[in-house]
């Protein structure tokens, strides 16, 4: 009798032991293999949540077959306790272990709205937009300029700025001065503290900040600055030999001056070209930028063509007047314009101007530019006349 009922209970354990083996294998699996969702979403987390709270919000949207297996498979994993606030992508067909590690890894929203604050060499404007899950394609929803007169704050914008998982981006574009990125800085009222003074022309690198509500200007400005110092840095170890340029300082003052001369990426080696072949030859630079930069000092656009005695007078950017290169950079340069400065085209170009087609018509002698000056003219009065 007792033999029997011992094979009996040792029937029942190993039952349930296969079953227990069995389920856990289950749910291994669903929590590994292909989720339900048949569309991207994206599944806002906002400050505080709790797992209960995330994982009925994924079953509510269709992304886990269930929320009680989400939450088991978080806490075997030990990710409940590591949930990050923000708004995350979920793709089409994301497993529960995909979604688990989306919403509780790096803390960077990966979708929903972005406030982007863009310092031009025009103008600082904000523009809010909004991912389509669906589409994978951001739509603008506001664009205003802060602080211009009689433009009013955009509602959009202040709901956005407002809302739990907005990213916010300040964009600093190539050929900004830094008088212009410290004076939009100001206008900036998602960021906090001061921006203080006017760091030194060129030691702002232009490019996309991801930034907190709230993060010091101050801060930013010295992320800027450590960000160009970077690039200048490794740039100047990889220059070509031989080069007019005996420091990086050097390097930058003409780095920026060829941001300013071409808005055409595939041209920046050949205008470099074109002034280091000046420079060797004892030839003045003859740019336009440095003499505009000389009149305005980095504080905004000119606004109009500069006049037959600003191109006379005497100034340290009149590089119609002076040797070689003016004291300082004119600009912040971006990457692209420090490498073409230590790394420009094999040319014998001394001579461009603008070819009617946003680009510029290259020369070797006087006579040839001469012709291309010509061509540009004619441009120029057919435009006029039409």
């Amino acid at each position: 009798m007792s033999r029997a009922i011992a094979s009996n209970a040792l029937t029942i354990f190993v039952i349930l032991l296969l079953a227990v083996a069995g389920a856990i294998a289950w749910a291994k699996s669903s929590w590994t293999s292909e989720g339900p969702l048949t569309q991207a979403i994206c599944v806002e987390v906002p400050p505080g949540s709790s797992m209960l709270r995330v994982s009925n919000n994924l079953a509510e949207q269709g992304a886990v077959a269930s929320a009680s297996l989400f939450r088991m498979g978080a806490n075997y994993t030990e990710r409940s306790g590591l949930l990050k606030a923000g708004s995350f992508l979920i793709e089409p067909g994301a497993s529960m272990e995909q979604i688990a590690m989306a919403v509780t890894e790096s803390g960077r929203s990966t979708c929903g709205t972005e406030i982007n604050f863009r310092i031009g060499v025009l103008e600082a404007d904000m523009i809010v937009r909004e991912l389509d899950p669906e589409t994978q394609r951001y739509e603008e929803v506001a664009d205003f300029i802060p602080g211009a007169e009689g433009v009013e704050t955009p509602a959009e914008y202040t709901e956005a700025a407002n809302a739990t998982g907005t990213r916010f981006r300040v964009t600093v574009a190539e050929g900004a001065t830094s008088w212009q990125v410290i004076d939009a800085l100001k206008r900036a009222d998602f960021l906090g503290g001061e921006s203080g003074d006017v760091p030194p022309e060129g030691s702002l690198a232009p490019y996309s900040y991801e930034v907190q509500p709230g993060t010091d200007r101050g801060e930013l400005v010295a992320s800027m600055q450590a960000r160009q110092a970077t690039i200048l840095e490794e740039l100047w170890q990889e220059r070509v030999d031989g080069l007019p340029l005996e420091t990086p300082e050097e390097a930058m003052i003409l780095a920026s001056i060829i941001e300013k001369e071409t808005g055409v990426p595939e041209e920046r080696r050949q205008v470099a070209s074109v002034f280091v072949n000046r420079l060797e030859r004892g030839m003045r630079l003859q740019t336009d930028p440095t003499v505009i930069y000389g009149i305005t000092e980095g504080e905004g656009a000119l606004g109009r063509g500069l006049r037959r005695s600003e191109l006379d007078r005497a100034t340290p950017y009149n590089t119609y007047v002076i040797e070689g290169l003016p004291p300082t950079p004119i600009a912040n340069p971006g990457r692209e314009s420090i490498a073409a400065a230590l790394d420009p085209a094999s040319t014998d170009y001394v001579f461009f101007v603008a070819d009617g087609t946003g680009g510029h018509a290259f020369a070797e002698t006087l006579a040839e530019h001469n012709e291309n000056v010509a061509r540009w003219r004619q441009v120029e009065a057919e435009r006029t006349a039409n």
